[in-house]
């Protein structure tokens, strides 16, 4: 069986990263997070994953609790969302420019990035793996891609991984399939890595939560999706987190979260007859309304 091929998060370059995930799709970096963001997530998430109800179909898992709007609960997905081993190599693959005529004008665009979606993922004892899939299906994206991707994905260890306890099951080399092949569960490989580790991926490789066969052992994981700014965002940020809320990050983080229009201008507010980038209405914002936003998370 083929493994992931391993980066370590301490002296792997962007072009590391980006050469293994344009060969095999998907990459563990190891040492991904720092041991103090490690603690803070756990610390943030995990009393709030603990309440939270199993899914009740195969596919969200029957045994499996799921978490979103990170943003709202933990101020550690900012340096996750801006690791440099990360947002630069999603641009890699998401912000492709596209030549248009505008007129006379011949123009070259490029869409930006977006956070997608955010979970963390806590894979239970007795879960059965999950159905093999692609996460770019929601943008009913044609495959092969061409190089041109809709997303790049994060899946970060807040525990261990093993293939006993229901570590991601990925298919190296599968994001260069046609949409006529299909997956099998004999072609996957577990992801095996500490906590702190990180597998990142593709939106066209075929994966899924792999079964937990222990006794007593939780696999919990916490992810985010970085996707191209001309698809739809699969969370919708807009109703999970309060303008409040996002106002409380840096500039960077509040574009990443969907308050910008970008160059190819998706995403407009029309405020006193102007179409005007969101980015602006948070500026306006009574910045002593959302002085205590947070003020307890880390």
């Amino acid at each position: 069986m083929v493994e992931l091929s391993r980066l370590s998060g301490l002296t792997a370059t962007q072009e590391d990263v980006i050469a293994v995930l344009e060969r095999d799709g998907g990459v563990i970096i190891e040492d991904f997070l720092s041991s103090e963001d490690l603690a803070g997530i756990k610390a943030d998430l995990f009393p709030l994953i603990e309440q939270q109800a199993a899914g009740r179909d195969n596919f969200s898992g029957s045994h499996t609790r799921r978490l979103s709007r990170l943003f709202a609960h933990t101020r550690r997905l900012a340096k996750m969302a801006t690791h440099p081993l990360y947002l630069p190599v999603a641009e890699h693959f998401l912000c492709r420019p596209r030549d248009v005529w505008v007129g006379d004008n011949r123009l070259s665009l490029t869409a930006g990035v977006r956070i997608g979606v955010t979970q963390a993922i806590q894979i239970g004892p007795g879960q059965a793996a999950q159905p093999l899939h692609r996460d770019d299906t929601a943008f009913m994206w044609r495959h092969p891609t061409g190089g041109r991707e809709g997303r790049v994905q994060i899946m970060c260890a807040a525990t261990d991984f093993s293939a006993e306890n229901g570590g991601t099951l990925v298919i190296p080399g599968s994001h260069v399939w046609d949409d006529d092949r299909k997956p099998d569960l004999s072609e996957a490989c577990p992801t095996v890595m500490k906590a702190g580790s990180a597998l990142i991926f593709l939106g066209s490789t075929y994966h899924a939560g792999g079964a937990n066969r222990t006794q007593s052992e939780y696999r919990t994981a916490v992810g985010m999706a970085l996707d191209a700014a001309n698809v739809r965002q699969e969370e919708n940020m807009y109703l999970s987190l309060t303008p409040e809320e996002v106002a409380s990050y840096p500039e960077q983080i509040q574009r990443l979260l969907g308050w910008s229009a970008g160059d190819n201008h998706m995403g407009w507010v029309e405020v006193d007859g102007q179409m005007i980038d969101p980015i602006q209405l948070l500026g306006n914002l009574d910045r002593a309304a959302i002085k205590g936003v947070g003020a307890n998370r880390h």
